[in-house]
């Protein structure tokens, strides 16, 4: 393995932020999901892995969180061409769906969109067993794992494989939406339901604490009401009114870590970020955050002794004439692999 020096320009060898780490060597893994069939609004999100490869190479490598984070073995696998192809082939027809929808139409009455529905449920769910089977491989030798989107919906295999592991353990999600619609527009696995279906999937999680929700439906208010606790959503009205009234953002972030358990995964959607930061992710919402806000509450997650065991982050779509959504999410990215890598420090010295 090649020397890295974090002062020179980086090197694109095709691995994330140049680093000279191989798959077999790397502590972390990072698994690109080139994949926003479900999207209902703006597509875009399956180039978001690529975009943020390119410019992850832009980034300058000190951490004030982490001495030598230059050093960090991670590795992100290789983008998968066949499945950016199926995906792309059924954008297209997705488009056409949604558009039906749009215009009044009865899928229970057309035989051609529900063929369509049934293609790409049928395509999601072998995407979902495809990864599954890679992600448990990973975690058998010991490797944290991370989903890099494409849509919402692609960390769901990631979070089954960790409730596969018979332990209790929450979800910390960064999101402008819920994501808890039942089957949204047919789609079983839409990128609207990855919540849904890991409350209905994932008896081992115990807790899912959404972060900066501002765009929801009512019956995901229902199903928020009505989960005994084992739902916490911290709108972002409410943040802002809190924040409006005096409360500093170090004590909301002490609240919304005190409603997690000892084992934490993060789902970090792009768009719960203000959207200047993400202009081209598929629905932006006014509102959210800025990133050095999520990475306070990141760090201080740690610092409270929680345990991260496994992270995602999705939703980036590149534009077509700048590199902003893409440099913002190879920095969220960033800190996330810092951050995972702080935790592999921590249990290396227990």
């Amino acid at each position: 393995m090649s020397a890295f020096d974090p002062n020179d320009i980086a090197i694109a060898n095709g691995n994330i932020f140049g680093f000279p780490v191989s798959e077999s060597d790397a502590d972390i893994i990072i698994i690109p999901v080139p994949w926003d069939a479900t999207a209902s609004y703006g597509k875009g999100t399956s180039e978001g892995p690529k975009a943020i490869l390119d410019a992850s190479l832009q980034l300058d490598f000190y951490h004030h969180q982490l001495k030598n984070a230059y050093e960090i073995k991670v590795f992100m696998t290789a983008i998968s061409q066949e499945w950016k192809d199926i995906n792309d082939d059924l954008c297209n027809k997705c488009l056409d769906y949604i558009e039906f929808l749009e215009n009044g139409g009865d899928l229970d009455q057309n035989a051609h969109f529900k063929a369509i529905v049934d293609e790409i449920n049928e395509a999601h769910h072998a995407l979902k067993t495809n990864l599954r089977q890679r992600i448990d491989e990973f975690h058998s030798k010991g490797k944290m794992v991370a989903v890099l989107g494409g849509e919402h919906s692609t960390p769901l295999a990631l979070i089954e494989s960790l409730d596969s592991k018979n332990e209790s353990f929450g979800i910390l999600q960064i999101d402008a939406h819920a994501d808890l619609r039942d089957s949204y527009e047919s789609f079983s696995q839409s990128h609207a339901s990855i919540m849904f279906n890991v409350l209905e999937n994932c008896p081992n999680m115990t807790k899912l604490v959404q972060v900066g929700i501002r765009d929801i439906a009512p019956s995901e208010v229902d199903l928020i009401t009505n989960s005994k606790g084992r739902i916490k959503t911290f709108f972002d009205w409410d943040l802002k009114q809190a924040q409006f009234e005096g409360k500093n953002w170090s004590s909301l972030v002490q609240d919304i870590i005190a409603e997690l358990p000892q084992k934490v995964y993060i789902s970090f959607d792009i768009d719960g970020l203000r959207p200047y930061l993400c202009p081209n992710t598929g629905t932006p919402v006014i509102g959210g955050f800025e990133l050095e806000e999520i990475n306070y509450l990141f760090f201080k997650l740690l610092e409270s002794g929680r345990e991260l065991i496994g992270f995602d982050l999705n939703e980036v779509s590149p534009a077509t004439d700048n590199e902003w959504d893409a440099n913002v999410g190879a920095r969220a990215l960033w800190n996330l692999v810092v951050l995972a890598q702080k935790q592999l420090d921590k249990e290396e010295k227990k």
